[in-house]
């Protein structure tokens, strides 16, 4: 039934009853008309247009549902659809909405996935320059000051000494950088230890109580499912340092029969509701690239916990 001929027959349903009553039921109206009989005219007026308002929002309840979904839909959440049954008009608007929904779900993890590895490569070549350049220029700055401190005259040999001091800091910084820009231990060395050199380094710059929970023997995993991992941790990481007030944090790496479960949790201040900022978007879009979930719980005074789950070779749904 489509959707005119559903408002009209809920409406011939309700003028149908009323006019029913008021041909059998013993009801005159006088002229003028009598305050009895007028409070009947009124009190049958208002349970018709309640009794007309409620099957109209019934009949409406899935157009209602559909506006909301429209409202708060978002493609970072895949899998949000609305139960078609049935025919007519209203159905068949329900349906539609799930397909577009579904190719604009494929089409956003398609090019998220592009534009990450994208990002990936420019950091990865960012870093290389780094190394390769601005390090080996910086190594030679300090080579040159340690030779011309040797046999510059006291008074000037020491401000070479804080120059140099300052130079060996700088490079320091640079080679920081260069393994936030591009793992090369989760290459050469795997996840683990990928994970254990950056809660060490975590800790070293923020101060912070950093205690690690991995499982031993975990199995193996395609190298952009273990970058993603280390990416959500880095990324969990310095959201907490940022906004958490945290003393502590966790970061717990473990496996089921099916998926590898990455933690990060903190006893921060916590937040009311997840605020969905670029990070943890940029999150969001990186679990989408692996057929990964992402579950962020916080509350006030409570912590937060980052939950990464994803599926193993071979499990994907």
């Amino acid at each position: 039934m489509s959707l005119f001929w559903r408002i009209f027959a809920l409406n011939a349903v309700v003028l149908g009853t009323a006019t029913a009553l008021l041909l059998w039921a013993p009801v005159t109206v006088s002229v003028p008309v009598l305050l009895t009989e007028a409070i009947i005219l009124v009190g049958g007026l208002a349970v018709m247009l309640v009794a007309n308002a409620a099957l109209l929002r019934f009949g409406l309840a899935p157009l209602d549902r559909l506006t909301k979904l429209m409202a708060t839909v978002d493609l970072l959440r895949p899998g949000q659809r609305l139960p078609a049954s049935g025919g007519g008009e209203v159905a068949e608007v329900i349906r539609t909405f799930n397909a577009m929904l579904e190719r604009l779900e494929q089409e956003r993890a398609t090019s998220s996935a592009r534009a990450l590895l994208a990002q990936e490569a420019e950091r990865r070549r960012i870093a290389q320059e780094l190394h390769d350049e601005v390090g080996q220029s910086m190594t030679a700055t300090l080579l040159g000051l340690k030779r011309a401190a040797d046999h510059a005259p006291a008074p000037l040999r020491e401000e070479l000494h804080e120059v140099q001091e300052i130079t060996r800091e700088s490079l320091d910084e640079v080679r920081r950088l260069v393994r936030r820009l591009r793992p090369g231990v989760l290459d050469d060395l795997g996840l683990v230890s990928a994970l254990t050199s950056l809660t060490e380094d975590f800790a070293a710059h923020t101060g912070l109580q950093v205690t690690r929970r991995f499982d031993s023997e975990l199995p193996a995993l395609a190298p952009e499912t273990e970058l993603v991992l280390y990416r959500v941790a880095q990324e969990s990481l310095t959201n907490a340092a940022r906004h958490a007030d945290a003393e502590r944090l966790t970061v717990a790496l473990r496996h089921t029969d099916d998926s590898v479960v990455l933690e990060v949790t903190d006893d921060g201040c916590g937040i009311g509701a997840p605020r969905e900022g670029a990070g943890i978007r940029g999150m969001r879009e990186r679990a989408l690239l692996i057929g990964a979930t992402l579950d962020i719980t916080s509350a006030p005074r409570a912590g937060t916990r980052v939950k990464l789950t994803a599926p193993l070779p071979g499990k994907q749904s």
